[in-house]
């Protein structure tokens, strides 16, 4: 179905592309610092499902309104950005004891992954960039085009879940250090808050 050149040509073009931080990056980073090594490859798996669906998104066209609709798009990007900052309230606002330091809502690796399943969907940046990208490995001379953007974007989920799993793992013990600091435990809410509301404003202010 696909040349062997191609296909050395598209995962070389897509782990040049993890290499650019981006807000699924940052996304990891901080779930990981929040909750520990599951937490974060959670977070990880979560970007890589949702990366999936929009395979299927862009396979069916929704991508294509979410391109020529510029109401379709600023629908999805309000909401995504909505969701984002909701997070970050959240983690800002949660109470810190006086001995104990910060005191967040507990993260299960279930919770933290159906939220980042919800925060890549919400991202109508990422289902352009899968309109404009996978198309270029698509012949349909070779196939079904539906098989072909299934099989692409099927790489890309995994290549994601391995590249953000590794990271997860990489910065744990950045994420103990944070937690052995009594003065940092006690603005890591503020920190993480801020991080989430960051990574929401960028979302808010993509332009088409």
């Amino acid at each position: 179905m696909f040349e062997l050149a191609a296909l050395i040509t598209y995962v070389a073009v897509v782990i040049g592309l993890f290499l650019i931080p981006g807000p699924s990056v940052l996304l990891v980073i901080t779930r990981t610092v929040q909750g520990g090594r599951k937490v974060g490859v959670a977070t990880g798996l979560g970007v890589a499902c949702g990366d999936l669906l929009h395979t299927l998104g862009a396979a069916l066209g929704l991508s294509a309104i979410l391109m020529t609709s510029a109401t379709a798009f600023n629908a999805v990007k309000w909401a995504g950005a909505a969701y984002l900052i909701y997070l970050g309230i959240r983690a800002f606002m949660a109470k810190t004891g006086t001995q104990k330091g910060l005191t967040l809502p507990a993260v299960t690796p279930r919770q933290a992954f159906f939220q980042a399943v919800g925060a890549e969907l919400l991202n109508p940046k990422t289902a352009i960039f899968f309109l404009a990208f996978l198309p270029q490995f698509v012949h349909p001379e070779a196939g079904s085009s539906l098989v072909q953007f299934a099989v692409l974007g099927l790489i890309f989920s995994v290549l994601s879940a391995v590249y953000t799993s590794l990271l997860a793992l990489a910065i744990r013990p950045l994420s103990r250090g944070i937690k052995g600091l009594s003065k940092l435990r006690r603005w890591e809410g503020k920190i993480i808050g801020t991080l989430f509301m960051g990574l929401g404003l960028k979302v808010a202010l993509q332009q088409r």
